[in-house]
Formats: structure tokens, sequence, C-alpha cells
């Protein structure tokens, strides 16, 4: 890179640009450190308190969707009451979550600690980012993408940290979980530090004087949808502790009227189609990327060895981790858009899942887990400066919806739903080999998939599976057992990769679509090219 596109593309519109986007940097690692912590305390959780797969989903879920609401009500807020309350609010959430998660101590007690501790935890994640995306968008205009991608750099960083820990802690000196995963407040007190006494600039939106109501209008009905969806899942599955028969539709009436209101309050603006196409392609997103994230640690480890999974955890972080410093090569060399790097991206992570669910070896594990890697690495820092380039005059409000939208469906149905899927595809493959021992095996608990009835299996139990596993001298039906499990996660890798094939067809299409408009170009508050 020249030195004079050096100075271009660091062109920053306030002094203390760097500090802001450190310190966000550091945020976000503390959300990663604890992301991966979490991972790795799974079989814990399930050996300890007896949950099934379907239940650690949901638990890892509540991990994920609470940052919806963080990402979403501080995006809207953020331009009102600023950058340095919401930090505030944050931190406090992040040490509350500490408190709310240790409290867990017996069956009875631990799903719903865990849960709502994680989703504390998910909503001060959230809120962190409504404020460090449109930040970095904003104080760097010029390359958003290479920004937002060195921005998010931080959370493959904090899933190396935490990953790392955790293997060193649990498997070498068997620590207690709680106190693994305290270790996320360390990088907690140190982004508090950073952002402290910071002075914060508003988004070009809110700097031109515009309205909440005409920054949500190109979000408008029909990106509204997709949201509302997801929420109408979120409060379907909150309601059916107290009504599990009226669940879905206490869920689905909140979602119908949360749309009306939006369609009262922007007067009934449709809203941009391209807008919600990309909201639905940020949905998939955060259900390929985080959703198998939050399990991927767990099924390597139990295709091979808890330790090997760990180190494939720490490989596939750190092809991040070093490719997301190079986006804006990678896109200048190749002569990409954004659009076309999230489509070479997508052939690649599905390539890269079709692979691991055929992996027998490790060394064949770090081939294919590497490819994937590659493929998920932009996926969603480049679908928020895509956002960021062609709709800044939503300010951080389309921005914060669309992170909303990925870690709410990565909770809702990314995580939940490859555990439903480790569940289904192993007791059908027990069942297949032995019926009645699946039967001996069956969890006393049903699983389903987004509240449908009609997809309710039971999967194999967590504690007795856990010590089919730990067995060293198993039975000829425990290891039966234990190759139903293996290849259960082989069977919900490969139907995870049709997710990234349906994002290829998406971004293929968009592709054709700005081709047809003139090519791909950030625009300005006036929605004219810059």
């Amino acid at each position: 890179m020249s030195q004079s596109d050096s100075k271009n593309l660091d062109h920053s519109t306030v002094p203390n640009a760097h500090r802001l986007l450190w310190a966000g940097f550091m945020a976000i690692l503390a959300a990663g450190v604890g992301f991966a912590i979490r991972g790795g305390i799974f079989d814990n959780w399930g050996k300890e308190f007896g949950f099934n797969a379907t239940q650690l989903g949901s638990i890892g879920g509540a991990g994920l969707s609470g940052f919806c609401f963080g990402i979403i009500i501080g995006g809207v807020i953020v331009d009102k009451i600023g950058y340095g309350k919401l930090v505030a609010i944050a931190l406090l959430g992040h040490i509350l979550s500490a408190f709310v998660t240790f409290a867990a101590s017996t069956p009875e007690n631990a799903y719903n600690y865990l849960f709502w501790g994680m989703f504390i935890f998910a909503y001060a994640n959230g809120t962190l980012e409504a404020v460090a995306n449109p930040l970095v968008a904003t104080v760097f205009p010029n390359n958003r993408t290479h920004y937002l991608n060195i921005l998010h750099a931080s959370w493959p960083a904090g899933l190396i940290i935490g990953s790392f820990a955790g293997w060193v802690l649990d498997d070498k000196f068997q620590w207690d979980w709680k106190l693994q995963l305290a270790l996320y407040l360390i990088p907690t007190v140190l982004y508090a530090i950073m952002f402290f006494g910071q002075k914060f600039p508003k988004s070009q939106a809110a700097a031109s004087g515009a309205s909440f109501v005409e920054m949500y209008k190109p979000v408008g009905i029909l990106g509204s949808l997709v949201a509302c969806y997801l929420l109408a899942l979120f409060f379907g599955d909150i309601f059916k502790f107290v009504s599990p028969e009226y669940a879905a539709y206490i869920g689905y009436g909140i979602g119908g009227l949360l749309l009306i209101a939006v369609a009262f309050m922007t007067k009934f603006s449709i809203g941009s189609f391209l807008l919600f196409v990309l909201f639905v392609t940020h949905a998939l997103v955060g259900s390929v990327e985080l959703g198998t994230d939050s399990w991927i640690q767990n099924i390597t480890g139990n295709l091979f060895t808890s330790e090997q999974g760990k180190y494939l955890f720490l490989w596939t972080s750190v092809i991040m981790f070093g490719l997301r410093f190079c986006a804006h090569w990678i896109e200048k060399t190749l002569k990409l858009s954004p659009i076309g790097l999230l489509l070479i991206c997508s052939i690649i992570a599905c390539i890269g899942l079709n692979l691991a669910s055929t992996m027998q070896t490790f060394s064949m594990a770090l081939v294919a887990l590497g490819i994937y890697a590659v493929g998920k690495t932009f996926f969603w820092p480049t679908m928020l400066a895509v956002v960021g380039d062609r709709y800044p005059q939503t300010g951080a409000v389309a921005m914060s919806i669309m992170g909303g939208i990925g870690m709410l469906s990565a909770g809702l149905i990314g995580g939940p739903g490859l555990g439903y899927g480790k569940d289904r595809f192993a007791s059908e493959e027990l069942r297949r080999i032995n019926p009645e021992l699946a039967d001996s095996y069956k969890s006393e608990k049903s699983s389903s998939f987004l509240n449908l009835k009609s997809t309710e299996i039971y999967g194999l139990d967590g504690t007795k599976l856990a010590a089919a596993k730990e067995s060293k001298s198993r039975t000829p039906d425990q290891e039966a057992v234990v190759a139903a499990d293996q290849q259960g996660d082989r069977n919900t890798l490969k139907a995870d990769a049709l997710i990234p094939a349906t994002m290829a067809l998406i971004y293929l299409l968009l592709l054709f679509y700005f081709k047809s408009i003139g090519g791909y170009k950030p625009l300005g508050l006036d929605g004219k090219d810059r």
C-alpha cells in the first residue's frame, strides 16, 4: 500500500479515533472471552446438572439473544443519551451477569440462573456493539469495511484467549467453571478504563439533525418484520415457562404488536427492500457463524478429544484474527466489492462445513475447519460495512438492528438449532442401531425446534451420555451410544452447510443487482454516490 493510499485509508473525523477504535476492540474482546470459556464448559454443565443438548443450546442461545435487546435499544437511544452512558450501562450488566450466573448451584435452579446470567451478559455485549459499530463507521468513513473488520478482529482474539485459558484451567488445573468464567471481567475493567473521559462524536445522520423516525424509515415495515419475527420467537421461549400451551401465540402476539407500532410510527413506510434482504441474510450469518461457534468446540471435542477440540477452536480463531486485518488488501488485490467478498466467503464456508462433516482424523479437521474459518471471517463486519455505506441516513439505527438480528438469530435459531440437530441425529442413529438401547438412553425432557410441536423428539440423556464417554472400559452398549452421538455431530455439520449455500445464492443475486445499477458504491446522506 502506498503512503498516499495509507493516508487516505486512515483519514478519520476526530483526533481520538484510534483510542475509540481500540476501546471498542477491548469491549468486544471481553464478549469473545466470555463466549469461548462458556463454550468450553458446556460439558461441565451437562455433567453437573444433567442438561440435554437442546437445554445447553438454549442457555447458549440466551448468551446471544440478549444481545439483540442491548444493541437495538442502544442503537435507538445512543444519539440521545450519548455513548458514555451506554458504556456505563454495559459495565454494570457485565458485573451483574457474573453474580447471576454464579448463583447456579443445583439441577433445580441451574437452568434459570444460567439462562438469565447469559442473557444479561449478552445484553451488555449488545449495548457495547451499539456503541462500537456506529462509532467506528462514523470516525473512519473512508473505509468502513477495513476498520470494522479490525474492530471485530477482537472477537476471535477473545476466542483465542478464552479457549486457551479454558483449556489450561479446565483440563490441566481443573478449576471450577465459575472461576474460569470470571476471567472475562479482566477485559471488562480494561475497556471501562479505555473509554473513560473520551469525547464521542455523533453519527452523520444525527449530526445533520435527523429525527429518530427519519432514521428509521428506510428500515420500515419490511426490515422490522425480520426483527419482530425473531422477537416473537424469543418471547415465545420466555412464556413457555409460564404458559407452555399458549407461549407461541403470546410471542407472535407481541411481535405483531411491535410491527403495528412501527407501522404507525413511520406512517406506514414500507422501507427499503434491499435493506430487508440484508437483514434476512444477516440472520443467516448469525446462525452459521455464532451459532456454529457456540457448539464447534463441543462437537470437535466429541469427535476427537477434548484437548484436540480446543486446539481446533484456537486454530480457527487465529485464522479469523489474522485475516480481519487484511480486508482492505484482499478487496484491493482481488478487485472485489464488499458483496463480492461476501459471495466468495459463503462458498468457502459451505465447502469447509461439508468437509468437516466427513472428518475422521485430526489433520483432516485442521484442513476442513481452516477452510470454514477463512469463509466465515469477513461475514459479520463486512455486512455492517455494507449497511453503513448504503444507508448512512439511518445513523446507528439500521446497523444496530442488523447486529441485533444476527445475534438473535444465533441465539434462537443457530445455537438451539444445532443443539436440536445433535439431539435428533444422535437419537435417530442410536434408534437405527439398537431401538431398546435408544429407549434406555432417552432424555426425560423432549426437544423441539422453533417451538413447533411437529419437531418434538427425545434426545440422549446428558448425564448417561457423559458416563458412557468417560468410561475407561466401555461396554458394547456404551460404544454404540458414543458412536451414535458422534455420527449425530457429523450429520449436524452437514445440515449446517446449507446455510452458507443459501447465503451464496443471495449474494450472487445482490452482485447482479449492483451491476445493473452501475456497481457497488458508498452513498451520502442524500442517497447519491459519494
